[in-house]
């Protein structure tokens, strides 16, 4: 439902960007910082913005959004998972500021939420890290055991045991969005472990440039590192949001915006992957196309059944693909993926 109808036709509408991470030259909050310029640039003169970076997925970020929202800004974007429930603290005080939250799953009436499907972007990379590996031991670095990770996770297996399936995936948590030094350690715990390939859901470039010095292949993610890795990374996961935050900015100015759920993927241009390496060989290169096309195109799901878990029990039946709702309480390995979820089933 619409808060009220907009009336910033007059003058620029303030428009606020909180990040988790340091914007820096690469990762998560360096693409939602990318979204914001494009953003600004395609409306230029009807808007204002701001951005904090680095602030605490905590009781900190409450101070910071209400402190945004008591300044004036009139639009804000919380640009990650643990600042949903402060989002929605705030707006309740806030009736008349419109909230975008992103990667959580609560509404109301000026929030809405935002998210991409990370995972059909680390289905595609799986597929590569299944035909390029030598040890069929890929090690993968994730930030925290939530179902956004996970999704990733098991996207990533699933398309690695469709074209390899003596390939396994080996996870190191390292309980942090941003820990470049933890980051770093994990990978070389993996590496040392027999991985030949590297993938990760964290947001420095710590993973790449360990990939780079250690002589080991890299799927990165977020932003194209080649930079920090020119030999090591065969592609990334790239987000893309400049789009999105246009549309929401010209339905605050038009009074047209309503507070709904939305969860683009690769056909609605929020996920592509970043050029792939001239390591990778042309058979290979085809398959992804093909298999990216499909996805696009709402052909192919990451995950349609059959699936089981990594215990042999069965999560989805065949002829069935995973519901949303499903996915989005997600705390399970599937099969391919070593271990155990920590505190999942």
């Amino acid at each position: 439902m619409s808060v009220a109808k907009s009336a910033y036709a007059m003058q620029p509408l303030q428009v606020a960007f909180i990040y988790p991470s340091p914007v820096g030259e690469a990762g998560w909050s360096y693409q939602h910082d990318l979204g914001r310029k494009q953003m600004e640039a395609a409306l230029h003169g009807a808007v204002v913005t701001k951005y904090i970076d680095n602030v605490p997925e905590g009781p900190d970020s409450e101070r910071v959004i209400r402190d945004l929202a008591a300044q004036g800004y009139k639009l804000i974007f919380t640009s990650s998972f643990g600042y949903m429930n402060f989002t929605l603290k705030v707006a309740r005080d806030f009736p008349e500021t419109f909230f975008e939250q992103a990667t959580g799953y609560k509404l109301a009436p000026n929030v809405g939420e935002y998210n991409a499907r990370f995972y059909e972007g680390r289905y595609l990379c799986g597929l590569i890290a299944g035909r390029m590996t030598k040890s069929n031991v890929i090690g993968y670095i994730g930030a925290y055991a939530i179902p956004e990770v996970l999704q990733g996770i098991n996207a990533f297996a699933i398309g690695m045991r469709s074209v390899n399936p003596k390939a396994t995936v080996k996870v190191v948590w390292v309980n942090s969005w941003y820990d470049p030094g933890r980051e770093r350690e994990a990978a070389e715990s993996l590496i040392s472990e027999g991985a030949d390939i590297l993938a990760n859901h964290t947001d420095s470039t710590a993973v790449v440039q360990t990939a780079q010095e250690r002589g080991v292949w890299v799927l990165a993610y977020n932003s194209d590192m080649r930079k920090w890795g020119p030999r090591a990374q065969l592609t990334s996961v790239m987000l893309e949001w400049g789009d999105y935050y246009t549309k929401i900015v010209k339905e605050v100015l038009a009074g047209t915006w309503r507070s709904t759920s939305i969860w683009g993927g690769i056909g609605q241009g929020f996920i592509k992957l970043a050029p792939l390496s001239p390591a990778i060989p042309p058979a290979v290169r085809a398959l992804v196309a093909q298999r990216q096309n499909a996805i696009a195109a709402g052909r192919l799901s990451p995950f349609a059944g059959p699936l089981s878990d990594n215990t042999g029990k069965p999560i989805v039946p065949a002829g069935v693909t995973i519901s949303d709702a499903n996915l989005q309480t997600m705390n399970y390995y599937v099969e391919g993926v070593e271990g155990a979820v920590p505190g999942g089933n």
